[in-house]
């Protein structure tokens, strides 16, 4: 019986050997790897910062609180009284001295470890004026507060986190909305000390930017409602609600029209909304006292003036004196923390004279109202710089894929996957799966790349401007990443009438593009070597934009993004074709006015990867740096469309995705070289736009997004 328990022992070993190493070494297409980029993500490096609110401020008075590692924002000061928070650290701090000092206390929302998650910082000696970060107290303890829920492989993003007595309130999209473009945004509440978790959204409804009253008894939302999402970029058209924070029940529309609500008693909230002049403004909500609360029973008031924009208000409980905002000012190309007196009605300067080239996001006031806290790239500060990764490992939903963010956009994976080609504004690189070896192949402005399936080193490329209209000269190339110099590449294309997006076929003779040479973009066939001298075919004909077109690995089928269903609309399906030009079909769309774009083939062909906006949008837009499309998530499906499965979760722009046959193991990644201080991102382009001065507008801003 000995020997037999030993055989099996072995035998089993040998199975998970086997099973390892085909895994690792990506044999079989249930093993593989999804890379796609994120607008501007790489250069974000997030810390929470916090600086006094007594005086006008120096660099010497600035706090970094949170630790460097990875991304760091929306933090919330807790009550250093709340109980159960001090529990926490009860075996790790507090059995140091019977009668320690109070603990300055944070909340906040990290990405690190390939997800997102909520953690609780405590520090042991307090907030020291003269220390420029609080990091440099040994005794720092951090608590990962919504473990429990990662450990169940629910993944998600976090938002906007707060507490109150024994439970920790925030936004989570772990839940699907079961609707194309219906959020899956929804405030939750964990208990500290057990775990349990309550959804307090309505199902069907999305909520976001949760604050709770100063008793604990009401929390405040910015929601979309029942309506869903109709595609604003610029201003997410939201109303506040109010529910009991014990169990969401005796939900309450407060406004109409508004967003980031806080609170300074139970009877009064602050929030923001675009003005009627165009300025995004401050507004106060005040409550009766003694009857019913409706929209019609609540006072509206203006409280910050034209002039500037200000958004994303804080306040502290019982501080009538003052709030916390967020502006930009048509004199200015940053966002900046400003206090704004509520008595004299006027603006007083915060960051803007201890770092005036940085932007900062989303402040919140300490419970005495001393300091204020807010987040920015952290770049040089304090002597702390992190290179960011070049493969940035992301928990994946789907164990039996690796999902990875790389420094870099439309990547692909060479045939055998041992090698990843990419774009970088200018440029045109090569490295080695594991992110090594990088390689500059082109030095021209190119966007798309993809390898020929049959000549070992080739890749194809479009070079020219992107997002450009038909006649716009953009030409095909194909490079041999193998060789150098000028004779590496060659130009395929004709008259470069915005011919890009090219896809090779699987048994090497042919290429698919998208082209503008008809005076409307649709897809061709062109001979994969010499090109459109080679032989060039028709493949799809109307007045609409059929692009990014992928070949499945059998060459059965072309999958392309159109907008056949409401040309020049600005909604984006994804089809697929035969290479003949014959059994047009429809897979995947978000709904109307939806957009899903970019489709990759898995490399068996069963599935397809793609961007979409079918989650919407996760958080208000206006609380995060600029994205083209704040709503863009990775997704899978079957080749068929069915089985639709999110892969990422955050409020970022994500996008471009590739398939590749090999598994990256979830520690492969690169430390990449940064340049300057890795804070060279956008703010939101239209808060540098100034109001209409007086001119009304809907206050439902829509904006076209745009397609290359």
């Amino acid at each position: 019986m000995k020997h037999r328990s030993s055989l099996s022992l072995l035998l089993l070993s040998l199975f998970f050997i086997l099973f390892c190493t085909a895994t690792e070494d990506g044999d079989g297409d249930s093993s593989s790897s999804i890379v796609f980029t994120t607008l501007g993500r790489a250069e974000y490096a997030f810390d929470i910062f916090s600086l006094p609110t007594s005086h006008k401020p120096s660099k010497d008075d600035e706090l970094l609180i949170t630790d460097g590692q990875s991304v760091n924002f929306n933090g919330h000061f807790p009550s250093p009284s709340s109980s159960p928070i001090l529990s926490m650290f009860s075996n790790q701090i507090l059995t140091q001295d019977p009668t320690p000092p109070p603990l300055q206390l944070l909340v906040y929302v990290t990405e690190r470890n390939g997800s997102s998650n909520i953690y609780l910082d405590g520090f042991y000696d307090g907030i020291n004026p003269t220390r420029r970060s609080i990091l440099e107290t040994p005794d720092r303890v951090q608590v990962p507060l919504l473990s429990i829920e990662q450990r169940n492989g629910r993944i998600s993003m976090k938002d906007r986190p707060s507490v109150s007595g024994d439970y920790l309130i925030y936004v989570s999209t772990h839940e699907d909305s079961m609707a194309p473009r219906k959020s899956w945004a929804a405030v939750y509440s964990t208990h500290l000390k057990t775990g349990e978790t309550q959804r307090l959204t309505p199902y069907g409804v999305a909520d976001f930017s949760p604050a709770i009253s100063p008793s604990g008894v009401w929390t405040a939302v910015a929601s979309s409602g029942e309506r869903g999402w109709v595609g604003e970029e610029e201003d997410l058209n939201t109303d506040i609600y109010v529910f009991r924070t014990n169990d969401g029940s005796e939900r309450i529309k407060l406004v109409e029209y508004g967003g980031w609500p806080c609170w300074v008693d139970e009877f009064t909230l602050y929030f923001h909304r675009r003005s009627e002049n165009g300025w995004m403004s401050i507004y106060r909500a005040i409550l009766p006292r003694e009857r019913t609360i409706s929209t019609e029973s609540v006072v509206i008031e203006r409280v910050t003036p034209p002039g500037l924009h200000a958004f994303t208000p804080a306040t502290s409980p019982g501080n009538n004196r003052f709030i916390a905002v967020a502006t930009r000012r048509p004199t200015s190309d940053f966002r900046h923390i400003e206090l704004f007196d509520l008595v004299l009605n006027e603006f007083r300067e915060v960051t803007s004279t201890v770092s005036p080239k940085t932007h900062h996001y989303n402040p919140f006031i300490s419970p005495d109202s001393t300091r204020v806290g807010y987040h920015r790239c952290r770049g040089k500060s304090n002597g702390r710089t992190n290179s960011p990764l070049f493969l940035e490992n992301i928990q994946s939903p789907k164990p039996e894929i690796s999902l990875f963010r790389i420094i870099g956009s439309f990547p692909s994976f060479s045939p055998v996957g041992d090698r990843i080609a990419y774009v970088n504004f200018p440029g045109v690189y090569v490295v080695n799966r594991d992110g090594s070896g990088k390689r500059e192949v082109f030095s021209g402005t190119a966007f798309s790349t993809a390898w020929d399936w049959k000549r070992k080193g080739v890749i194809y490329t479009s070079t020219g401007p992107t997002f450009a209209g038909e006649s716009t000269e953009v030409d095909i190339i194909s490079i041999n990443v193998d060789q150098t110099g000028s004779n590496s590449y060659k130009k395929l294309t004709i008259g470069g009438k915005n011919n890009a997006f090219p896809s090779a076929s699987p048994d090497g003779k042919w290429v698919a593009f998208r082209s503008g040479r008809s005076g409307h973009k649709n897809l061709y066939l062109m001979d994969a070597v010499e090109g459109e001298k080679g032989g060039i075919r028709r493949l799809t004909e109307g007045p609409w934009t059929d692009t990014m077109c992928n070949w499945s690995p059998d060459g059965d089928w072309i999958a392309f993004a159109s907008d056949r269903d409401n040309p020049g609309g600005g909604s984006f399906g994804i089809y697929f074709i035969h290479p003949n030009g014959t059994g047009l079909k429809k897979v995947v769309h978000s709904g109307e006015g939806g957009r899903t774009n970019h489709p990759w083939f898995s490399p068996d062909g069963k599935s397809i990867v793609f961007t979409s906006d079918y989650g919407a949008v996760s958080a208000e837009p206006i609380a995060n740096p600029h994205h083209y499309q704040p709503y863009g998530d990775i997704y899978v499906a079957r080749s068929d469309g069915s089985g639709i499965r999110r892969m990422t979760h955050n409020s970022y722009e994500d996008g471009t995705p590739t398939w590749g046959p090999t598994f990256i193991r979830p520690v492969d990644v690169v430390e990449w070289p940064s340049s300057g201080d890795g804070c060279s991102f956008d703010d939101c382009h239209w808060l540098g736009q100034a109001g209409n001065h007086g001119v009304g507008v809907s206050p439902y801003i829509s904006t076209k997004p745009k397609c290359c």
